[in-house]
This record gives structure tokens, C-alpha cells and sequence, in this order.
């Protein structure tokens, strides 16, 4: 065993991967076809075989959102992978079956807990801003562009930090290696998986976007323009190709070589079919761009609640700033203790202050000031909690002054709340048997991110540079979210990972934009304080507030006792989130795992938001013979 805990079989594991990868390569040259499609009768026994949102067993876990890339996080651990390599595996295979939300054109936030170092680590993927971007990166004669103007434009492509991020990952703490976990995702590409009712659903939620771009429109589309049946087998021998590429020449081939040529081209020139109405403005991105581009290791952010030791992202991730805020506010409170109604009233106006010091402080830290440390510090959280009644607050509610915390109640400073686009992310999990765990929150923005397929290369591209403010919020108030060169925008991705002891307990995380704050802190609050298991934390209905005056809820929650009474008695309103689709009913689709000692581990995913995630265990209790503890 080597210092980390990885059995030296491994190398040999990847030295075999790597030989499969170069078979695989000899046969050469540019993919013609960039899909296959094959209808297909859809027997929903077979199809939902191994589908399900709890496992419980042991030598490691994994909870994704998609059966085929959980299966790819198991299928590395059983071959000697560690947590880092199975979250890789799952990612990269998300990005052929989750591909409107993942996938190499994007970025994210990994947390890391290492068992044999005894700590967390952290990988910033974010993408960043080319060289060329200034403050007026969105405004046109003037005015800012609208949000839909702005997103389907090379503008709006940021430098994809997703595979420096896989890179990263598995050459510092990985057992396999890029080449050998990047092999589930490629015989995936190849053989194609079945489309299901929420892929056919994205596809129209896009479906003017997909049909503007040449390349997009080929992959994701039938021939007659319009989304593919519930059933078809999809490919991408094109991703294919990429993932190959990646795993013989590594992440050089993205950032200096062919991969980032054809993505800056993609940028400047985005290839469009005739007649589109779609105005697509050209990206500014240059080669330059690509191979400046480095992640970042910063220190995870940790706060202490009711015992637990809760570590998160920082900026320019907001997530562990508002959730380590939110929660020093809610130290304040004994929420166990109090009626259901009144410690989620406190939840929710905890929220509104930690997002008014969230969209007034939190940026690049590289280009701005940002009090983190005054932010988190549970002197600070007095200071807000003493604005709390037993009213809702009128929102906006204003910022606080953290640079002065002992104003218990005193002034606040100017600046109010920040709209946000709803964003379309994924999130997984994963642990293995020797205690190493990866809670990743990753993304290409929107669904379909800008709508852009890279040609020849079968991933689309981001539109993360929309998360950056198009103008300020406030001409008297500086603003740290706005564009420039080689910043990273504002995000809420909350990748978290919860020690107890000096070791870890559960990690969990969700898409959702700014509601993947809202959704984190419900869970964790619903599991520490509420008794839930981890399972039902995940699924019990949500609700949230992202400073605003009403609060947003899934239709189950509006349904319930404690949302009547917390509008009669506490003066909350609320906006039920809604839309054209199903889907656009739901807040989040979480993820998380439990690690319950002595090897074994609890993996919990949605039962029903975006049509069920998938957890899965490398040994199932039930076949595990001889163990009482199953």
C-alpha cells in the first residue's frame, strides 16, 4: 500500500487502460458522424433496472443523477480507483448522457476530503473570463443586452476549467490516472445510452437554440429539426474521440493543442444553419486565452454547527460563504426544539441576510476585496440574527457591515439583492473504502449552456460569463461581480462535506443556481437538527429565499400545515415555482453520501426531481454474506 492507501494493483490498472486507449486511437482520423440514433420500444422494467435513489454497502459509494455515470464512478472503485477517480468517471460520463448540463465545455467546484492526510482540499474549475473582456462586456450602444441576447453569443463562453479540473484531480490525489478513468465515458459515447422523458424535456426547453447552431442541431436532433423520441439510442463518437484524445495526450491537448484551437474558433465564428432569428454575436477568446489557464487550490471555508465541522467552497463560489453565514445566524437558535414552523421561519429570514452580504461582498477574490473571514465569524452572525423577528422582514433586506462587527443591530450598509438566472447543474459524490470523499458540483450554465456544440469534438460550450453583473446594481456601491480580464464570475455552487471528530460524516451538494444555497442549507438543517435521515433530507419538499419578498416552494411544500402557518403567523409569502414542464416544478436534484463506519456507506439521491438520481454501492448489503450489520 502507498502513502495514500492505494493498492499497487492499480498501476496496473492503468497501465492496461492506457493500452486500451492507444488500440483505440490507431484507428485514427476525424468522426464523420457525430450521431447514431436508434429507436427503440422502451421496455420501463428493463429501463429502470438498478435505478435507485438509496444504496446501502460497502467499499465505496457513489450518487449521481444518471444510472449510466453512477455505474461509471462503481466501475473505477471495483478496478482500484479511489473517490477521486470515480468522481471523474462520473463526470466525464455525465458529459455524454447528462450533456445539456456537463461535460468538457464547462466548469465547477470540487471539495475533497483526503483520509490519509487527514484534510480537505479544494479545486476551483471555474471558468474564467478571456483576456479581452472589460466591465462593459454586455452592454451594446449603451444599454446591457438582455439575458437570452447575451447567453446564445460567444460573448457569453467563459475558458472551460472542466478538464483542468479532472487533470488536476487524479495526477495530485488520484490512484488511476486521467487515461484510465476517463474509459467508462468513452465506451459510453460509443454504444449511446437511451433518452429518457427529462432529456427529451431539456431538449425542448432548447429547442430554438439547438436548431441555431449547425453542430448542435446535428448531434441533439432528428432530421427533422425536431427532439428525439423517449427511447433512442443517442451516441457521440465525436466526445468519444475527445475523451480519447484526452487520456493519450492529457490536458495539454484542451488548453494548447487541436481541442482548444477548434474551441476558440467555435467562439469567434459560431457556426449557424441559414435563416436562423437567432442574432449570435462573435466571442472574444483567444488561444491565449486557453493556455493561461490554470485551476486554483484554495483552503476550503468551514464554519462549526451544533458539533459538526462543515467545509465548503470559497469565492469566487459563494456557497461556502451564504451557507456557513446562514448557518452561524441559525447557531442562534435551537431549531430542534422549537415547532417546525417557527425554526423554518428562521431558516428563511436567515437566508434573506446571508444573501444580502452574499450579492453585496462576494466576487473574484483575486479583484476584490472580500471579507470572508469577518463574513463567517459567528460575532458577525450576532449582528445579523438581531434583525430577525417573528415577522418576515421586508425585502430586500440591506446588506451588513462585517468590517465592523461589534455594531450589534447597528447600521447596514447600501446595496440590495441581485437577480439571478435560474442555471441548469449537476452534482455527485463519491466515496471509497480507504475513507478518501469528493462532493463536485460542475456545470456548462443554462441547459445546452449557449447552445454551441464544438464541431468535430461533440461537446457544448458554456455560457458562464452571464453569472458576471451586466451593469452595477448600484452606481454608488461597488460592485465585485462584474466582468474583466481573467476573473472568475460569482457562483452558488455548494459542494460541502461535513466532519464530526476530525472525520467525515456525510458530503452532499445540488444544482439549482442561487437555489442550490437554499437547498444545502435545508438539507443539512433537515438532517443535523431535523433527526431526517440523509435520504429523506434529500427529499423532503423544499423551500428557500434568495432576498426577495416572497419565498420560492415546490408545490408539495405550499400543500403542507407548517406553509399555511408560517403565512398567518409569520408573515412569509410565497411563489410557487412553476413552469412548461414538470421539471420546472422542482428545485435542485441533491445528492449526498453517509459514511457510517467500518466501510460502510449509505449513498442517497433524488427519488423523483429531474426523473430520480441514481446511488449505488461497490458491495450491496444484501450481498454481503454474514454481515449483521447489513
Amino acid at each position: 500500500m502507498n502513502r495514500n492507501g492505494y493498492s499497487r494493483r492499480t498501476f496496473l490498472v492503468t497501465a492496461s487502460a492506457l493500452a486500451v486507449t492507444a488500440a483505440a486511437l490507431a484507428g485514427g482520423g476525424p468522426v464523420a458522424t457525430a450521431q447514431v440514433v436508434r429507436p427503440a420500444a422502451v421496455n420501463q422494467a428493463a429501463f429502470d433496472q438498478g435505478q435507485r435513489p438509496v444504496a446501502t454497502g460497502r467499499g465505496g459509494a457513489v450518487a449521481s443523477v444518471d444510472l449510466d455515470a453512477s455505474r461509471a464512478g462503481i466501475e473505477v472503485l471495483r478496478h482500484g480507483g479511489n473517490a477521486i477517480d470515480a468522481a471523474v468517471a462520473v463526470a466525464s460520463t455525465l458529459g455524454v448522457t447528462e450533456p445539456y448540463v456537463a461535460g468538457p465545455g464547462g466548469g465547477g467546484f470540487m471539495v475533497v476530503y483526503l483520509a490519509a492526510e487527514h484534510r480537505v482540499v479544494t479545486i476551483d474549475g471555474r471558468e474564467a473570463c478571456p483576456a479581452a473582456c472589460t466591465a462593459r462586456l454586455f452592454v451594446e450602444k449603451g444599454h446591457p443586452l438582455n439575458f437570452e441576447a447575451a447567453r446564445h453569443s460567444g460573448l457569453a463562453v467563459g475558458v472551460p476549467g472542466m478538464v483542468g479540473t479532472w487533470a488536476d484531480a487524479t495526477r495530485r490525489f488520484g490512484a488511476l490516472g486521467l487515461a484510465a478513468d476517463l474509459q467508462p465515458a468513452i465506451r459510453r459515447a460509443e454504444q449511446g445510452f437511451r433518452i429518457d422523458n427529462t432529456f427529451v424535456q431539456q431538449t425542448k426547453e432548447s429547442l430554438d437554440v439547438l436548431r441555431a447552431f449547425t453542430a448542435s442541431r446535428r448531434l441533439f436532433l432528428g432530421p427533422d429539426g425536431k427532439p428525439l423520441p423517449v427511447g433512442s439510442v443517442l451516441t457521440n463518437p465525436d466526445l468519444a474521440r475527445t475523451y480519447r484524445l484526452l487520456a493519450q495526450h492529457g490536458p495539454k491537448y484542451f488548453y494548447d493543442g487541436p481541442i482548444g484551437a477548434a474551441v476558440v474558433d467555435a467562439v469567434k465564428h459560431p457556426g449557424t444553419v441559414p435563416h436562423t432569428p437567432l442574432r449570435v454575436r462573435p466571442g472574444i477568446m483567444t488561444p491565449e486565452d486557453l493556455a493561461a489557464y490554470e485551476p486554483r487550490r484554495p483552503a476550503p471555508t468551514q464554519v462549526t454547527y451544533r458539533g459538526y465541522h462543515v467545509y465548503g467552497m470559497r469565492p469566487p463560489s459563494s456557497g461556502g460563504s451564504t451557507v456557513g453565514e446562514a448557518l452561524n445566524i441559525l447557531a442562534g437558535y435551537s431549531l430542534s426544539q422549537e415547532s417546525r414552523t417557527l425554526a423554518l421561519h428562521h431558516y428563511l429570514e436567515s437566508l434573506r441576510y446571508s444573501f444580502a452580504d452574499r450579492n453585496r461582498y462576494v466576487g473574484d477574490p483575486r479583484y476584490s476585496a472580500v471579507p470572508l473571514r469577518a463574513l463567517l465569524d459567528p460575532q458577525y452572525a450576532d449582528t445579523r440574527r438581531c434583525h430577525i423577528t417573528g415577522m418576515a422582514a421586508e425585502s430586500p433586506v440591506p446588506p451588513g457591515d462585517p468590517y465592523h462587527p461589534r455594531r450589534i443591530c447597528g447600521e447596514t450598509a447600501a446595496g440590495g439583492s441581485v437577480a439571478d438566472h435560474e442555471q441548469s447543474t449537476n452534482h455527485l459524490v463519491t466515496a471509497d473504502r480507504w475513507g478518501n470523499v469528493v462532493s463536485y458540483t460542475n456545470t456548462i450554465e443554462q441547459i445546452a449552456g449557449t447552445g454551441m456544440t464544438v464541431p468535430g469534438y461533440g461537446f457544448l460550450l458554456n455560457n458562464e460569463m452571464t453569472d458576471f453583473d451586466f451593469v452595477p446594481a448600484d452606481l454608488d456601491t461597488p460592485d465585485p461581480n462584474l466582468p474583466a480580464a481573467g476573473k472568475r464570475p460569482r457562483s452558488s455552487m455548494s459542494p460541502t462535506i461535513v466532519l464530526r471528530s476530525g472525520r467525515p460524516v456525510f458530503a452532499v451538494g445540488t444544482p439549482g443556481g442561487s437555489t442550490i444555497i437554499t437547498t444545502v442549507l435545508q438539507i443539512l438543517i433537515n438532517h443535523i437538527d431535523f433527526g431526517m435521515p440523509l435520504e429523506r433530507a434529500i427529499a423532503a419538499p423544499r423551500v428557500g429565499n434568495s432576498n426577495s419578498p416572497t419565498s420560492y416552494a415546490e408545490p408539495e411544500f405550499l400543500d403542507t400545515r407548517v406553509a399555511r402557518l408560517l403565512r398567518t403567523r409569520h408573515g412569509q409569502e410565497f411563489t410557487e415555482v412553476t413552469g412548461p414542464q414538470p421539471i420546472d416544478h422542482q428545485i435542485g436534484a441533491a445528492t449526498g453520501v453517509q459514511i457510517l463506519g467500518d466501510n460502510l456507506f449509505r449513498a442517497a439521491a433524488e427519488p423523483r426531481r429531474r426523473g430520480g438520481g441514481s446511488a449505488l454501492v461497490v458491495h450491496p448489503c444484501d450481498q454481503v454474506s454474514g454481515n449483521a450489520a447489513c
